[in-house]
Formats: C-alpha cells, sequence, structure tokens
C-alpha cells in the first residue's frame, strides 16, 4: 500500500470514499461542515497532481430510496466554494448519469454522486453494486474513517476490484489511523485514558482493551456512579446500570491485577433536577442524598484528574466529565479540556475522539492545541476496543 503523499494521481480518475454526513437544516443548509473541510487536502492533492475526482458519500439514513431531505446535492455549492472548482453532480451513484459524467471527466474536474445509501445495497456490502461503483474510477482512494467500521459496499467491498497499487487511503484516514495506531501500540508512559459520557455498557470493552494498555484511566460523566454504586456508595438518584454493577466490580479487581490505576472522580456537583437552572451543591460521589444526581465533577476531582493528567506523556480523552451542554455543569468537562491542552504543550501526544469530546474541545476552542481530533466517533471507538475495522483491511 502506498503512503497517499507518494500516490501520483497524474492522469487517473479516482473514486473517493468521502464522509459528508453532515447536519442540515430545515433550509437544507449545512450548519456544521467539519467532515468536508477534513478531506479538501485529500481532493487538492489529486486535483494538483493532475488527477479527476469522483466522490461518493451516505448523508443521514434514507430508509425509502431517494428522498430530498438527504440529497448530496444540497452539499455541491458550498463544496465548489471550499475547492474554488465548479462540482458537478450525479443525480445517482451507479445510473447511467453518473457513467457517462464519470467517462466525460478530465483532470482538474469534480463530480459527486448522489447518496449511496439511496440504494438498499450499499449497506448490504453487495458486491454487484460495488463493481458497477468501481468502474467509475482507475483508482480507489478511502477517507472515510467516520465509516471504517461498516462493510458497506463503498467502503470495503469495493477494495476488491482495484490491485495492492491502486487503492490507498486519504490524507484524513491516514491521520486517523496513524494516530488511533500511536496511542494503542506505541503509547509513551505513563498513558492515560479519560472516558466519560452516561453508560459503563457503551465502554466496556475499551476500558477491557485498555487495562492491557494504559497506565491511568480516569472515569468521569453518568458511568462513574455505576462504580459507586457497585462500590457500596449512595449515589441518590444518580445515573446508574443496576445490571452493570457486577461489570463495574470486576474492571476494578483487573486494574488492580493488572497494576492499573483507576482514578474515580472524588466528590460531584449535585443537582436536584436535570436542569440548567436546578439548585446545585458539591457533595462526596458516594454520599449523594436522595432526590439529588451527580451532573459534574466536584473541586476535588477537577484537581486530581488535572495532577495525573500533567504527568502523562499519552492521553486519550473519550467521553465528557459530566453534562457540560448546560453551563452550570461544564467546568469539569473544561477543566479536562485545558488540561489535556497544557500536557500537549508540555510534550504529550493526545487524541481526542468521540462526538461529545470533540464537541466540547471545540466549545472550549482548543482543538488546535491538542495532538489530533478524530471525526470518527463510532469507528474509533471499535478500533479501541480491539476490533478489525473493514474500511482499514480493505486497504491494508
Amino acid at each position: 500500500m502506498h503512503s497517499f503523499s507518494d500516490f501520483s494521481f497524474n492522469g487517473k480518475k479516482a473514486l473517493v470514499r468521502v464522509d459528508f454526513n453532515v447536519p442540515l437544516d430545515a433550509a437544507f443548509k449545512i450548519t456544521d461542515d467539519t467532515r468536508i473541510t477534513a478531506t479538501i487536502p485529500t481532493i487538492r492533492k489529486i486535483l494538483n497532481d493532475g488527477g479527476s475526482v469522483i466522490l461518493m458519500s451516505h448523508l443521514g439514513r434514507p430508509k425509502e430510496g431517494p428522498t430530498e431531505k438527504y440529497s448530496l446535492r444540497h452539499l455541491v455549492n458550498h463544496l465548489s466554494d471550499l475547492l474554488n472548482v465548479k462540482v458537478q453532480f450525479a443525480n445517482d451513484a451507479v445510473g447511467e448519469d453518473a457513467v457517462q459524467m464519470a467517462a466525460a471527466l478530465k483532470a482538474g474536474q469534480v463530480l459527486l454522486l448522489e447518496n449511496l445509501r439511496f440504494h438498499k445495497e450499499e449497506e448490504k456490502g453487495d458486491r454487484a453494486f460495488a463493481e458497477k461503483l468501481s468502474k467509475l474510477g482507475n483508482v480507489y482512494v478511502n477517507d472515510a474513517f467516520g465509516t471504517a467500521h461498516r462493510a458497506h459496499a463503498s467502503t470495503a467491498v469495493i477494495a476488491d476490484f482495484f490491485g495492492p497499487n491502486e487503492k490507498t487511503f486519504g490524507l484524513v484516514m491516514e491521520g486517523e489511523v496513524k494516530s488511533a495506531e500511536k496511542v494503542l501500540h506505541h503509547a509513551a508512559p505513563p498513558f492515560t485514558a479519560i472516558i466519560g459520557g452516561a453508560k459503563v455498557s457503551d465502554k466496556i470493552l475499551i476500558i477491557e482493551n485498555l487495562l492491557q494498555r494504559a497506565n491511568n484511566i480516569i472515569i468521569g460523566g453518568g458511568m462513574a456512579y455505576t462504580f459507586f454504586k457497585a462500590m457500596g456508595g449512595h449515589i441518590g438518584n444518580s445515573l446508574c446500570e443496576d445490571d452493570r454493577l457486577d461489570t463495574a466490580r470486576d474492571i476494578l479487581e483487573k486494574a488492580k491485577a493488572n497494576q492499573v490505576q483507576i482514578i474515580l472522580p472524588e466528590d460531584a456537583i449535585i443537582a436536584d433536577q436535570f436542569s440548567n437552572e436546578a439548585q446545585t451543591r458539591e457533595c462526596m460521589s458516594n454520599e449523594i442524598p436522595d432526590g439529588w444526581m451527580g451532573l459534574d465533577i466536584g473541586p476535588k476531582a477537577r484537581m486530581a484528574f488535572e495532577e495525573v493528567i500533567q504527568k502523562s506523556k499519552t492521553v486519550l480523552w473519550n467521553g465528557p466529565m459530566g453534562v457540560f451542554e448546560m453551563d452550570s455543569f461544564a467546568k469539569g468537562t473544561e477543566t479536562i479540556a485545558h488540561a489535556v491542552a497544557k500536557a500537549t504543550s508540555n510534550g504529550a501526544f493526545s487524541l481526542i475522539g468521540g462526538g461529545d469530546s470533540v464537541a466540547a474541545i471545540n466549545k472550549f476552542n482548543l482543538a488546535n492545541q491538542v495532538s489530533y481530533v478524530s471525526t470518527g466517533g463510532g469507528a474509533l471507538l471499535e478500533y479501541f476496543e480491539g476490533k478489525t475495522l473493514p474500511g482499514i483491511a480493505a486497504i491494508q
């Protein structure tokens, strides 16, 4: 497999799988173009080499075939502005329109295909559909890390129709894979993983895999209260998965056996209701009175977490420390964001992944002060769970 930078696209028609699954408002205007802007350097390199680009993506989850709401047509003008090239649009991903437009494409030109998921064959990983797509170009570039965990026609199966020197990752995919591998397989110690969010059940596999690799695992967010209850603490009305208490105890025992330090938030900011206007107070995390719930980590926890992060050489952050969308409960997540940025400036390698962590690092304007911000929520999670991602395996 070539590295993307070494690959020459001169005279090539590059079929590029991108992740343009972006949010649109009621007027079909893009409200967050992060995923589009991330792929611009990949597209530019192909055009600058003297190649042409055929872009394919999905948008949303259309159930009944073509739907105006999920048409990629809505992205054409913005994409044209970003590339400073008039982007052409094919009304279908594999129909006659797409075949003719792809065949007529000249060097320096860009064609965007209609939503792949308007065809049920895409998500089924249908070989005949993948083969039809493959015939539109003569090299295949996968730059859609966000869908790398799906064995869909355009993300994995299509690669079978290109030889080893006719397929490569794009720059987004390369950066994602390199950063994830660095953390998972080549982490400089001390390696600290910060795991937050609501549920232990969402993060069990990632925690169990990290127990073999991390030196410290910081646990915050709603999932921390399942651990406190498992240890006999009183958590009031805080979020808790009662069916995961044994799992929590098991994780604590494995950590001890592996000499991994699990760090839970000693104190919490508690509230009498789930609201930004709720009454709040500080409280020990295992002594929360009935009728109250923990919605953020407290000052002692903030200080303890910060201290561990500062001493780390590798940091993975997945999941917030509290309900950071409400200003009353954002302090814990903000403290972590600043601590990770500070550790990075002191030489640590930091990887931020998962939708909420990415939203948090952006909210506090610190995205350019960490090593890498991942665009692939579910894909990154599965990678850190130790799973093989079909979209990566197909190229490698």
